[in-house]
């Protein structure tokens, strides 16, 4: 076994195992000891997939669309895309200018290794969600974190930026609604630091995942912008809009070039993405647009619940999420007690003694918070907020 350890490349050590599916595994296996788990770990919609979906997924099957499609996504697929970012956003991109591909964090992937050299520089703002660090560190970029302002909701200005930007500066990613705060920057702010990458010739990277979960905002994609189409590159998946995650369709909105670079490593990884999934994605986004709404309106429903619920704990402090399904509470009051000595130390104790998993704060760049993901039944997040409350009280 040493030999085979040995023989890894090294490259592989250049990144971590993911920690949001690391809390899923191991509530999973507190549950089949007959544990009952209240997980609030992963970032999954608690809804089932609309019908609509589901039915044209099962009609593809039944017509045998059950063949490779072409290795970018079907040319159906493609258009659907560009018109539903269009009809949404007011974009103008061409099916030449998408890709489709396994999930959103695919076309993340893909990206990174087409356009990051060894040593490039990627701004990424703090709390990042997961993967960021790790795709830019497996494709020998170098990471810039800038903090931002947890007081103001952790978010950031072009200001704050700036002083990062250097002459290896190749990439600046924004998730906007962010996973894992919830924070939104606002259009104006957007906008200049669309402007001040333009100007210095970065790519912007907007991850659209949470997009159509706004709490008091109307949906916004920067690639609107005049010009924008020449720096902006567009991540979008429908896991979390449509509540699809396990469907595993991602898309990318970006310059040609560049989509046919992740075409020709897409072709000899994943190749297509599944094509019964495809069509269920066309379904998507093209057919009826309630259920998006549906999902909304329950989602600030719960986080209104779970922010009270968080501010009534002695000492804990919580950002109010304008969008996306989550909020990032500092429970620093708790650490340095009892043996939590960081965020981990604090998520292990919570699982195995309340039975509640949140992800640590370290997995996305900060040391006193963690993340709860509110993409669960109202009678599950009393619960875990009962516990939870329980657990910190005890352990402060």
């Amino acid at each position: 076994m040493q030999a085979v350890a040995n023989a890894i490349a090294e490259r592989i050590a250049s990144i971590s195992e993911s920690s949001t599916m690391r809390v899923a595994a191991e509530a999973t296996k507190l549950r089949a000891q007959g544990i009952d788990v209240v997980d609030f770990g992963a970032g999954e919609p608690d809804f089932p997939t609309p019908d609509n979906i589901k039915q044209a997924a099962k009609r593809a099957i039944d017509q045998n669309f059950t063949k490779y499609t072409p290795v970018g996504g079907t040319a159906e697929l493609k258009k659907a895309v560009c018109e539903s970012h269009k009809k949404d956003f007011g974009t103008n991109y061409q099916p030449s200018e998408c890709l489709i591909t396994v999930g959103g964090k695919h076309i993340i992937f893909n990206l990174m290794q087409a356009l990051i050299n060894p040593g490039d520089e990627v701004i990424i703002p703090v709390p990042y969600w997961v993967t960021y660090k790790d795709v830019v560190n497996y494709a020998g970029g170098k990471c810039v974190f800038v903090d931002t302002d947890e007081a103001q909701g952790f978010t950031f200005t072009a200001a704050m930026l700036e002083p990062h930007l250097t002459a290896r500066t190749k990439l600046i990613i924004i998730n906007s609604p962010s996973n894992p705060s919830g924070a939104l920057l606002d259009r104006a702010e957007f906008e200049k630091i669309f402007a001040l990458a333009a100007q210095r010739g970065i790519y912007l990277m907007t991850d659209e995942c949470y997009c159509k979960f706004l709490y008091d905002s109307e949906p916004f994609s920067i690639a609107s912008l005049p010009g924008a189409k020449e720096t902006v590159l567009v991540a979008g998946s429908v896991s979390k809009t449509y509540a699809m995650t396990g469907w595993r369709i991602g898309f990318g909105l970006m310059p040609a070039p560049l989509i046919n670079a992740m075409g020709k490593l897409q072709s000899h990884s994943t190749s297509n993405p599944t094509s019964i999934a495809q069509k269920a994605a066309v379904e998507a986004l093209l057919g009826p647009q309630e259920s998006v709404g549906v999902m909304l309106a329950e989602y600030r429903k719960r986080r209104d619940f779970v922010v009270a619920r968080l501010r009534a704990i002695p000492g804990v402090t919580c950002a109010e999420p304008r969008g996306a399904f989550y909020v990032y509470p500092n429970i620093g009051v708790a650490l340095g007690k009892n043996g939590m000595a960081d965020t981990l130390a604090f998520s292990e104790r919570l699982l195995q003694e309340a039975h509640v998993a949140v992800v640590p704060g370290e997995a996305f760049g900060t040391d006193r918070h963690v993340r709860i993901s509110y993409a669960a039944s109202m009678e599950q997040l009393e619960r875990g907020m009962d516990r939870l409350h329980q657990f910190m009280v005890k352990n402060s």
